[in-house]
């Protein structure tokens, strides 16, 4: 969340970046109740100094007096309570309304509404022509015996595949590959849990406003199903205080993730663009709160997303995410979008963003600074690979003439040794 101190001073800076968001969020009403809150705060506190005092002249007191002393002691004592419940309540509405607050964007984000206006940045490879009739993923799939739609609907429903023989060792592959690229950059892998209270939702700003894309088991558990490594991965040192020299800290994890994909329509819940589970290599990084240093980051996150993409031969090109189309976490955002032929188009595969101090605010993950002055941390991540859009970077952009595919030379030993899957169709 946003320091309350930074919107009190800056409040047009605050509704200026909620514009830029498209994001309905009223700072004036948000600020009205903390001016209740902080006056009823010293109202309380001017009661309780007082109670405090009389308190003590009790016990020094004649005896004629202390019965009246007791008695306005205890009259000071109702209205605390009743002060108190007061001012707990205008607390609640106001921390309520700080987690609606959306980050400030940065000055570099363009405008824009939504997707259709993100600006690209850079772009890498040219798009495959193909001089025989191309399939997609879901026919090479289901025509090699790879892949089960029908079967997996019948066990889960819609949105949900079933992937086997080739298919399922070309997934295991690619994660296992863009886990090792990570490690041998530094970053420490983690196994975490995709299971998280809802508190972590809320520490990495997924809610409040992303519980309809969460699958919940709020019934007994109060158990969220993550959709990125990113939540627990983020939150692992929530409440925690870093030495200036355990800084910065680089995390990579594997894990699965879920997703309700609410409102999702059209040609991206054909096959594996759109779905409800798949697995996913996520880079999250945690340093000092500084923007140079931040921006410097981020530009290396991208890089190594940049780095499996290009080793693996699948063009793809840099977007610069507008507005209107940025999370309320994040001050910046960066998409990379792979060239995916059956699309005829860019389909997204990665998201790297920035968040400066917003989620850890939130997750109370500071660090001491030079000066031992505590501070909050600033957060990062991208994601590495995600299995299924990957897979169809890689059977559609790599797909021969004959219904075989070529596997690229970094997956060749995770597949032991296989060159090339399928039979000839």
């Amino acid at each position: 969340m946003l320091d309350l101190k930074f919107i009190r001073q800056f409040p047009d800076a605050v509704k200026e970046g909620a514009r830029k968001k498209r994001i309905q969020v009223d700072i004036d009403a948000l600020l009205a109740v903390d001016a209740k809150a902080r006056a009823l705060q010293t109202e309380v506190d001017t009661l309780r100094a007082r109670q405090n005092q009389l308190s003590k002249e009790v016990g020094k007191a004649p005896p004629d007096r202390r019965a009246e002393l007791i008695a306005e002691v205890n009259g000071f004592k109702q209205q605390l309570a009743s002060l108190e419940g007061s001012l707990k309540d205008l607390q609640t509405d106001l921390d309520a309304r700080l987690l609606r607050v959306p980050n400030v964007p940065a000055g570099e984000v363009p405008e824009g509404k939504d997707d259709s206006e993100n600006v690209e940045v850079k772009r890498w490879g040219e798009p495959r022509t193909f001089d025989f009739p191309f399939r997609d993923h879901v026919a090479l799939g289901e025509a090699q015996g790879w892949l089960e739609i029908e079967r997996a609907a019948r066990l889960s429903g819609s949105r949900n595949y079933v992937l086997k023989g080739e298919l399922s060792m070309l997934e295991g592959a690619v994660m296992r590959y863009a886990l090792d690229v990570m490690i041998q950059r530094g970053f420490t892998p983690l196994s975490v849990p995709t299971l998280v209270r809802s508190e972590i939702m809320v520490g990495t700003g997924y809610f409040p406003g992303g519980e309809e894309q969460a699958y919940r088991c709020d019934e007994r558990d109060d158990l969220c199903l993550v959709g990125t490594a990113e939540v627990p991965v983020t939150a692992l040192h929530k409440d925690e205080v870093f030495a200036l020299d355990q800084l910065p800290v680089r995390y990579v994890a594997l894990s699965s993730c879920y997703r309700r994909e609410a409102g999702a329509a059209g040609r991206d819940t054909r096959g594996l663009y759109r779905v409800h589970q798949f697995q996913k290599v996520e880079q999250v990084i945690l340093d000092v709160a500084d923007a140079e240093t931040s921006i410097a980051h981020h530009r290396a996150i991208v890089e190594n997303a940049e780095f499996v993409l290009q080793s693996l031969r699948i063009p793809y090109r840099i977007v610069n995410v507008c507005g209107g189309d940025l999370g309320a976490p994040q001050i910046q955002k960066y998409d990379i979008e792979s060239w995916m032929p059956s699309r005829g188009g860019w389909g997204e595969t990665h998201s790297a963003s920035r968040f400066h101090e917003y989620q850890a605010r939130r997750l109370n993950l500071r660090y001491r600074d030079a000066e031992g002055k505590l501070r909050f941390c600033h957060t990062l991540n991208n994601t590495v690979a995600a299995s299924a859009r990957m897979l169809i970077c890689v059977l559609e952009n790599h797909q021969r003439a004959d219904g075989t595919v070529e596997i690229p030379e970094p997956l060749v030993s995770y597949m032991g040794g296989r060159r090339s899957i399928g039979r000839a169709l």
